[in-house]
């Protein structure tokens, strides 16, 4: 099981990495700011979920 999370880590590390890329470059341009609104609540979402998968492994790594 442990395994499984230290997979997920670097997974939803990248994932969130790239919806902020994304969202830059977006901004960068100058393209649409319904995107960027839709992109940074991606990203949010992303982030906790992140954090989430971070917390359970290092609960998992103290056991």
């Amino acid at each position: 099981m442990l395994t499984v999370f230290q997979f997920l880590v670097p997974v939803a590390v990248a994932a969130v990495a790239v919806v902020l890329l994304m969202g830059l470059r977006n901004m960068a341009r100058g393209g649409d700011a319904n995107l960027s609104q839709k992109l940074m609540r991606w990203r949010i979402g992303l982030q906790f979920i992140a954090v989430l998968i971070i917390m359970v492994t290092l609960w998992l790594l103290g056991r």
